[in-house]
């Protein structure tokens, strides 16, 4: 298939999804005129649906944050375990230069440990006694290089008990810092879903309807820029992949924390998909803006992510055609949207 056939494609996909979310709209209208009045100083449904939408965005920043120190505590969980083994490894270092000093004293001892002058006057020839003293000090050089190895072991043996310190100091406060973000988090989404089950069910579609106006709203700015027109770069072999991947979980349920197979949040998303193409990266969204190679908006190609608010507490994969695949939040299924449906903080690319 030819790049301007696809393109046509895609474009056809992002209209027919434009369609459905203004047919959808236009469904709920109906309903939503029948809503209650609100009662005079009480929060208009815009007013709730910000305060819910901000509440998920707080529960996601605190979902990078549990993310980062979760993907930490492995790390440190894995040195643990590669100090562990170094300390082994040192103990039977210890114990197998111990056995070449026992060795070495048995030796001398056997041999009377008799001066050097009383050797000479015993030898039988001087030759004899050069020869014997050579050995002596190729012995005394043996053992004295057996007990810098012994203290240098032993020395070894000091600093991995530090590091394993440091690392078991570092994993207790990651993981108070996992259980702080998990109860932020909880409370969070505790705390939209309870505001949204106040609201009768017409104001639920009608909830519903304005966050599609929103995201409607904010797309159509971003394309009347004509940002469209610059984004005309095709897809590496492994950018094809991960698109591939994150467009195959479309319909799967977000979870915070989860990285699949059967639900996703919006970084798990992001990051299994370049691992399926073969690339790691990092796996929180923070993360991938701070350590993944920028890209200008006008460069932007399938399969670069998308980082999204200041708090670059979301991301989405470009997709083409102006639209990006993500997980969005608490409640809501893998999906496409339009890439510039909510404010763009920067790109970056895992294949840089």
């Amino acid at each position: 298939m030819g790049t301007v056939e696809r393109r046509r494609r895609g474009a056809s996909a992002l209209t027919l999804l434009c369609a459905t979310a203004l047919l959808a709209v236009s469904a709920m209208t109906g309903a939503a005129q029948a809503a209650p009045v609100p009662e005079p100083g009480a929060k208009s449904l815009e007013q709730v649906r910000q305060e819910i939408d901000g509440l998920y965005r707080q529960a996601g920043t605190a979902t990078d944050a549990y993310n980062l120190a979760e993907s930490e505590t492995k790390a440190q969980s894995a040195k643990i375990v590669e100090i562990a083994k170094q300390v082994v490894a040192g103990q039977d270092r210890i114990t197998a230069l111990k056995n070449r000093a026992g060795a070495a004293a048995r030796a001398q001892y056997r041999s009377g440990g008799m001066p050097a002058g009383a050797r000479l006057a015993l030898s039988g020839t001087p030759s004899q006694f050069l020869d014997g003293a050579d050995r002596i000090r190729q012995g005394e050089k043996a053992t004295t290089d057996l007990l810098s190895e012994m203290n240098r072991t032993q020395s070894d043996l000091q600093q991995y008990a530090k590091d394993a310190s440091a690392q078991w100091e570092k994993l207790e406060a990651n993981r108070i810092k996992q259980e702080n973000a998990k109860k932020e988090i909880e409370e969070k989404i505790k705390s939209a879903e309870s505001l949204e089950s106040k609201l009768e069910a017409e104001e639920k579609a009608r909830l519903i309807q304005l966050e599609q106006e929103a995201q409607y709203k904010a797309q159509t700015a971003w394309l009347s820029s004509g940002v469209l027109k610059e984004l005309n770069s095709s897809a590496s072999e492994s950018g094809k992949k991960a698109v591939q991947y994150a467009t195959a979980q479309m319909g799967k349920p977000y979870v915070w924390g989860a990285e699949g197979p059967d639900s996703f949040d919006c970084s798990g998303l992001t990051s299994q998909a370049w691992r399926a193409a073969g690339k790691g990266i990092p796996r929180t969204s923070q993360e991938q803006l701070r350590l993944l190679p920028k890209v200008a908006i006008k460069d932007m190609r399938p399969g670069d992510l998308i980082i999204y608010f200041d708090d670059a507490s979301h991301v989405g994969m470009y997709v083409g055609d102006g639209a990006m695949v993500h997980a969005p939040r608490p409640g809501r299924s893998v999906t496409l949207a339009g890439a510039g449906s909510m404010p763009i903080k920067a790109v970056v690319r895992p294949d840089a």
